[in-house]
């Protein structure tokens, strides 16, 4: 068993292990829960084929739900377990001098294990749920990679 990695048993709070009927059935299929959490986005083939047991995932757990912002950032950092850091940068308009300034917003986000290969410099769509620690509020809803344009690191792009 693969997912037991924890010090605790973990487990799908919704699905019941120990059926007498399912044993005789098939020996190795084990059940697992999965639910779509709407606004357009799919559920990962991780999230329903896969082994893995996370009480924080948005797809696999019925205690965590999206609601609130949607927002789209780029990683900096996923040195952490099941977390990352998104980067958001947006412009501050400064009336004085009729101009723009670039800022930008560091966010925290929990990683679900459905999300294989996620690197720094790949962006993803995030959406808001409960509290899940003291940082971080925001859990990954789709990934896509990190596209890489031409030969030479810096090269003009047409917006």
């Amino acid at each position: 068993m693969a997912e037991q990695t924890e010090k605790a048993y973990q487990f799908q709070p919704g699905v019941f292990q120990n059926s007498k009927l399912a044993a005789k059935k098939k020996a190795g299929a084990t059940k697992r829960w999965y639910c779509d959490v709407g606004l357009g986005f799919k559920t990962p083939k991780e999230a329903i084929d896969g082994t893995y047991i996370d009480k924080k995932c948005p797809f696999t757990s019925g205690t965590i739900s999206i609601r609130g912002r949607i927002l789209t950032g780029v990683v900096v950092s996923n040195k952490m377990k099941r977390t990352i850091v998104i980067r958001r940068e947006y412009l501050h308009y400064i009336p004085k001098y009729n101009r723009y300034e670039k800022r930008h917003k560091n966010l925290s986000a929990h990683l679900s294990p459905a999300f294989i290969g996620v690197e720094v410099g790949d962006q993803v769509t995030v959406g808001q749920c409960r509290p899940i620690s003291k940082t971080v509020r925001f859990n990954v809803l789709k990934h896509q990679k990190k596209i890489i344009k031409g030969v030479g690191a810096k090269q003009f792009t047409k917006f």
